[in-house]
């Protein structure tokens, strides 16, 4: 029998089989069923697939319009993440080239290069909501000068900036290398370092501008 494409077909069950061929059945022990199944008899009887459409300058323009976040594409709000490490790289290295130089009691140095900026930053929209973040390090190369025993002495080195995540920057921390270490007091050592210690407060202030752009993206 056959009904819209679908045929009918009677199956019988049998719970007990004999080497002879002879089943249950016969003796009324069996059971059938009917069940339907999809007979494609003819091509042009089955539903067509959906084809693929273009999307029109119309359309971007009404999507690009309305109030969703991501791509046009992603109008449903499903997981959309777009990678910003270019943007996100050359921002913090324009933030922290940009920190000028800084003045002590007892001497000047100033930020002369950034030498390692490394890390990742994100911006992911999921149900029409967006959230941003990032992880990274720096180093920054400094030169400056001091004086020591009443005398001038320029110094250079480097500060380290262990990795710091989004919304870390009030635990950021900054570690001290000098490039001259062998031909200073400790006592001097301890002063130029606590100096230089005082750069950390206008970094955090440069990640903190930086964390405000990217969540306006």
């Amino acid at each position: 029998m056959e009904n819209g494409g679908f045929v009918a077909e009677n199956i019988e069950n049998n719970n007990n089989n004999h080497d002879d061929g002879s089943s249950s059945s016969a003796a009324g022990g069996g059971s059938s069923y009917t069940y339907w199944v999809r007979r494609d008899l003819k091509k042009e009887d089955a539903a067509p697939l959906p084809a693929p459409r273009k999307l029109t300058p119309q359309d971007v323009s009404t999507l690009s319009n309305s109030n969703s976040l991501g791509s046009v594409w992603n109008q449903a709000g499903t997981w959309e993440e777009k990678n910003l490490n270019s943007w996100a790289s050359g921002r913090i290295k324009e933030l922290m080239g940009s920190l000028g130089s800084l003045e002590f009691s007892s001497g000047k140095a100033e930020i002369a290069e950034v030498t390692k900026c490394v890390g990742d930053a994100f911006l992911v929209t999921v149900r029409n909501k967006k959230r941003v973040g990032y992880t990274y390090e720096l180093t920054l190369r400094f030169k400056g000068e001091w004086l020591i025993r009443e005398e001038k002495k320029n110094f250079g080195g480097h500060l380290d900036v262990p990795e710091f995540s989004f919304g870390e920057v009030d635990d950021m921390e900054v570690e001290i290398r000098l490039n001259q270490e062998k031909d200073i007091a400790h006592q001097d050592k301890m002063q130029i370092r606590q100096d230089l210690k005082l750069f950390l407060k206008p970094i955090r202030e440069k990640m903190l501008e930086f964390e405000q752009e990217l969540k306006d993206r």
